[in-house]
């Protein structure tokens, strides 16, 4: 979807990183959850999405919407100006910003639905 409206290259590079992807934010260790709280999952998502490269094209692209559709499930919505979300992104990628300010920003830039 994200290709189809904004261009680039159709395709799942890595499908076994795609198929984990879905269980990694409700990962536990000893019976206690590795990333407890909403933020901090849509983090890890965005995470692991950019810095993994799980498809050919649009990863940043996709980590946003995923991760900002995982926040909307779960009953928030993100609020950015132009231009903020593709800066978090860029920040992501370029490893400016471990997990915890990742969901800062997110816990920052959001708003209860």
């Amino acid at each position: 979807m994200v290709i189809d409206e904004t261009g680039g290259l159709h395709g799942v590079r890595d499908q076994h990183l795609l198929l984990t992807l879905e269980d990694l934010p409700q990962q536990k260790a000893f019976g206690k959850e590795l990333y407890a709280g909403i933020f901090i999952k849509a983090a890890v998502y965005a995470r692991s999405i950019i810095q993994n490269h799980p498809f050919l094209d649009g990863n940043k692209r996709t980590a946003m919407l995923v991760a900002g559709t995982f926040l909307e499930d779960n009953g928030y919505t993100v609020i950015a100006e132009e231009g903020e979300i593709e800066k978090l992104a860029v920040d992501i990628a370029t490893k400016k910003y471990d997990l915890e300010a990742i969901a800062e920003w997110f816990k920052k830039h959001s708003k209860k639905a």
